[in-house]
């Protein structure tokens, strides 16, 4: 039985040693993603919309009285 799972393991160890880090290629993809997330995501909290209720929310939060 224990054979069988370090078998297993050491032949997944082997197969990730393979593909260690990312290529340029993959980085670049990568950063373009990110980069369009980003712009979709400041698009969204910049629209009137959001905006306004998180300038209600802040409002709010900072209107406590103790």
């Amino acid at each position: 039985m224990f054979t069988k799972v370090f078998s297993w393991w050491g032949a997944v160890r082997r197969g990730a040693r393979r593909e260690v880090g990312m290529t340029t290629a993959e980085y670049a993809v990568g950063t373009v993603a990110a980069c369009g997330f980003a712009a979709v995501l400041y698009k969204v909290v910049t629209s009137g919309t959001v905006s306004g209720a998180l300038e209600s929310l802040i409002a709010r939060a900072l209107d406590v009285q103790f």
